[in-house]
């Protein structure tokens, strides 16, 4: 009986813990395209480049992730192909229901990543 209920547990929390990780890549592709929107106004509307405001994108990622009850964040500004992009790394932690019964550990740390840059052309 103990195998077949380890068996259940491993099914049930190895499910849930890829949800958690989709989650967590969906939270980081969200938060990036928030803030890859937040582009320094100013310059652009001056006829200057559309480029990511570093301190207006980390405001928008925090507050996106603080809607969705995530503390856990770091957010960097990768230059690729001369152009400013906003990358987004979430960390989400799992609370394991049954495996923890058995030996495992109670939660799990999962992470998901997402890149994002402003459209600055036409489509």
């Amino acid at each position: 009986m103990t195998g077949v209920l380890v068996v259940i547990g491993l099914a049930f929390d190895g499910a849930g813990q890829l949800r958690s990780m989709q989650r967590a890549d969906n939270l980081a592709a969200e938060a990036a395209r928030s803030g890859g929107q937040a582009i320094d106004r100013t310059r652009a509307i001056a006829g200057g480049p559309k480029e990511i405001d570093e301190d207006a994108a980390r405001a928008a990622v925090a507050g996106y992730l603080t809607a969705a009850d995530v503390d856990a964040h770091t957010v960097t500004f990768p230059i690729v192909d001369g152009e400013k992009r906003v990358r987004v790394q979430v960390t989400v932690t799992y609370d394991r229901y049954l495996l923890g019964l058995f030996g495992f550990g109670n939660t799990v740390t999962v992470s998901g990543q997402a890149t994002a840059r402003t459209i600055t052309e036409e489509p």
